[in-house]
């Protein structure tokens, strides 16, 4: 059990954290960014950017969006129907990455590298989400107290 016990390594006492705080850390952290861009998704400028960027219907869809984002956002960090959660925010990421994160067809080498690092994230933050729908939320969630 990794809760307060003490591990020696190259003769140094070291106590671990607990389990469940690191998981709930990782959860917090992995949910942030959709919590926190969430609100962007009901505003004229960033529906105005979407629509520019060949999103269709993007006084409907970006909205919706915004809706799945902070839906998963919210399951992840409570914990609660996390696995559900969890493929909300992918099916956020997938639509979202290819076509606002297009750095192949961008020809200015640096506006091409930005996007690449926000293609990048994405594909990242997919996989993410594709381990919590595996996994689920582990210890320190609502799912667990439910026994889920």
């Amino acid at each position: 059990m990794a809760t307060n016990s003490m591990a020696v390594s190259q003769g140094v006492e070291v106590r671990s954290v607990p389990k469940g705080a690191v998981v709930l850390a990782g959860r917090f952290f992995f949910a942030l960014i959709f919590l926190l861009s969430a609100a962007g998704h009901f505003s004229p400028q960033e529906i105005g950017y979407a629509a520019s960027q060949g999103v269709p219907m993007a006084s409907l869809l970006v909205p919706a969006s915004g809706v799945l984002a902070l839906i998963g956002g919210l399951s992840v960090v409570l914990g609660y129907r996390v696995k559900i959660g969890a493929w909300l925010l992918i099916l956020f990421l997938v639509p979202v990455t290819f076509t606002m994160h297009k750095f192949w067809a961008i020809s200015d080498p640096v506006a091409a590298q930005m996007q690449m690092a926000q293609f990048m994230k994405n594909i990242s933050m997919i996989g993410g989400a594709l381990l919590l729908t595996q996994f689920g939320a582990g210890p320190l969630s609502l799912d667990s107290r439910k026994g889920r």
